[in-house]
């Protein structure tokens, strides 16, 4: 696992933006994110690689849900219990977010956590991700998340700015 530090702190929050990015659409967004709100900026990344080729990891992604699979991850520093606030990226896989994310937030007790979702699709938005997200986090606040769509991303910061910026946790840019 990847972790950056840009700003020390958003205002009195302490935020951690944690993604997993598979096409590097989810990465994309998770570093604008942090540009804007700052905080330490931890990517997600399974021991054993995901397969590059569409077909086979859409089938192993769906395998891995229907079996409530939790890959392993590779190590991480970052201790979520060391933040206010928490962004969770991740691609939306089969209508929810992927298993590497699932395995990091299933991994970690969030109670009192604000935490925000940002998904990438292909067209079915933020699907059921945020009721997951509440299901694997008992006790953390999740609040409005945003979806981008993966051909946009390049061009979705303001976007995000402006998701941002109504979550009154960023200025917009």
């Amino acid at each position: 696992m990847s972790k950056n530090s840009s700003k020390e702190h958003i205002g009195p929050w302490k935020v951690l933006t944690v993604y997993f990015s598979h096409s590097g659409n989810t990465r994309e967004c998770a570093r604008h994110i942090n540009e804007k709100v700052g905080g330490d900026l931890l990517e997600l990344i399974p021991a054993r690689p995901y397969p590059q080729d569409y077909d086979t990891v859409v089938a192993q992604a769906k395998r891995e849900l229907q079996s409530r699979h939790r890959p392993e991850l590779k190590a991480t520093a970052a201790d979520p219990a060391d933040y206010d606030i928490i962004f969770v990226g991740s691609p939306n896989w089969w209508n929810t977010v992927a298993p590497p994310v699932m395995t990091f937030l299933a991994g970690h007790d969030l109670t009192d956590k604000a935490i925000f979702p940002f998904i990438t699709h292909e067209g079915t938005g933020l699907g059921r991700s945020a009721r997951d997200i509440t299901e694997l986090c008992p006790g953390a606040t999740v609040l409005d998340g945003i979806a981008i769509r993966g051909g946009e991303v390049k061009k979705a910061g303001q976007k995000l700015s402006e998701w941002l910026k109504k979550l009154g946790i960023a200025e917009a840019a």
